[in-house]
């Protein structure tokens, strides 16, 4: 087992080779106060006049896998980078664990892992596929930090979790710039896992990937969120609801048009997102 592991239940989780059917779908626990809070959010660009989110009210429970979706330019991205707390808000609180985000950000970024959507590098790119998942890590243990032999293991574990060992040759070393899209992808998930964090953003996470790959990943991804109670936002352009997830938010035009949790009365599954985008 790894010693230095932050939350040693994402590497149990994924150590358990369970496919999805065999989980048990875990009961979001409401009575507490929610993981991340935002109260009447608006959020402008810099430069910009127009407000690009608009009065966002938000409670999002530890524990739940959301479904982020809308129409391109509807403000899914924005609202990843509000709750991060790298874009400034115009108005409103943003909470997580009961901290202020525009105080604690730095603090609270630690515990989140960010995968962001559409990632290039130039062929040129001087450094390599390790050093871009350690920077992963080194977002959680401190940029200043040193990063150990233990870390860089961890780092290597989660690497390995994302690469098709039977099909892909290990490609640790080499030039990041180099890469396909899709192996580029699984770095940039890589990279997220090795935080270890307790709630994970993923802005298209499956975008250049195959379809095997696509369902080992979401099937990953489960099993992080119902084994280890990891918080998960996944912003994708799906046309359905996989059964997995807990709840849908729908953006359009910056606001919150739909907001549906899983629950005995309603089916995620019948809900045809194509309707409101």
């Amino acid at each position: 087992m790894f010693e230095k592991s932050y939350n040693i239940e994402i590497i149990k989780a994924i150590e358990k080779k369970w496919n999805v059917d065999s989980i048990k779908s875990k009961n979001i626990n409401e009575d507490n106060q929610p993981q991340i809070v935002l109260k009447d959010v608006t959020t402008v660009y810099e430069g910009e006049k127009t407000p690009t989110l608009f009065d966002i009210n938000l409670e999002i429970n530890k524990g739940e896998f959301l479904l982020i979706t809308g129409p391109n330019g509807a403000g899914k991205t924005t609202l990843l980078e509000t709750i991060l707390g790298i874009l400034p808000i115009k108005k409103g609180t943003i909470e997580i664990d009961g901290m202020s985000v525009l105080k604690h950000g730095r603090k609270l970024r630690k515990k989140i892992g960010y995968v962001i959507q559409g990632l290039d590098f130039d062929p040129k790119t001087p450094f390599l596929v390790k050093t871009a998942v350690m920077i992963g890590r080194s977002g959680r243990i401190g940029l200043f930090r040193r990063i150990g032999k233990e870390d860089k293991r961890i780092c290597r574990y989660y690497f390995d979790v994302l690469r098709n060992k039977k099909e892909i040759e290990d490609y640790w070393n080499r030039p990041i710039g180099k890469l396909s899209g899709g192996m580029l992808q699984k770095v940039m998930i890589a990279s997220a896992l090795a935080s270890e964090p307790d709630i994970l953003l993923l802005d298209e996470p499956f975008s250049n990937l195959d379809v095997n790959a696509r369902n080992d990943i979401f099937q990953l991804l489960v099993r992080i969120n119902k084994l280890a109670n990891i918080t998960i936002l996944l912003v994708s352009h799906l046309s359905y609801v996989p059964k997995e997830i807990s709840r849908v938010i729908l953006i359009k035009k910056g606001r919150i048009i739909l907001d549906a949790k899983r629950t005995n009365e309603v089916d995620l599954e019948q809900i045809s997102i194509e309707t409101f985008c």
